[in-house]
């Protein structure tokens, strides 16, 4: 399986209620914009998030999310300032969307994803 097929499953098991596909598009789409593509590893471009959401003063939100506690939640304007606006642009036309839609949408998948994907509270190793 691969590494978008694996996130997509992922979060359509976290997101069990409706709108759980379109939420594995969004996210497939999110970690091909930050540099993430087939064969890439979940850990190196969690990484360059992680990286970026430190860089951008919101490394607090995102650490919790790989904690084991509750996920503290992000809203879209602190996903353009943590993201860019480059990427969000990026990810809004691989979605045929308005980068206000794509941020809001990352704004509610994102969280849930990380955490998925962070059971031990670790980043995925390389």
């Amino acid at each position: 399986m691969g590494l978008f097929d694996d996130l997509a499953s992922k979060v359509h098991d976290a997101m069990a209620s409706g709108g759980a596909a379109e939420h594995g598009v969004v996210l497939t789409h999110m970690m091909e914009a930050l540099g993430g593509g087939p064969g890439g590893t979940p850990g190196s471009t969690m990484g360059a998030m992680v990286t970026a959401f430190e860089a951008n003063g919101l490394g607090h939100l995102v650490q919790s999310w790989i904690g084991t506690g509750p996920n503290l939640p992000i809203t879209a304007q602190q996903i353009q300032q943590a993201l860019g606006n480059s990427h969000v642009r990026d990810l809004a036309a691989r979605l045929g969307i308005d980068p206000a839609q794509a941020a809001a949408k990352l704004a509610v998948v994102l969280p849930h994803l990380v955490d998925q994907l962070t059971p031990d509270g670790q980043l995925p190793k390389s």
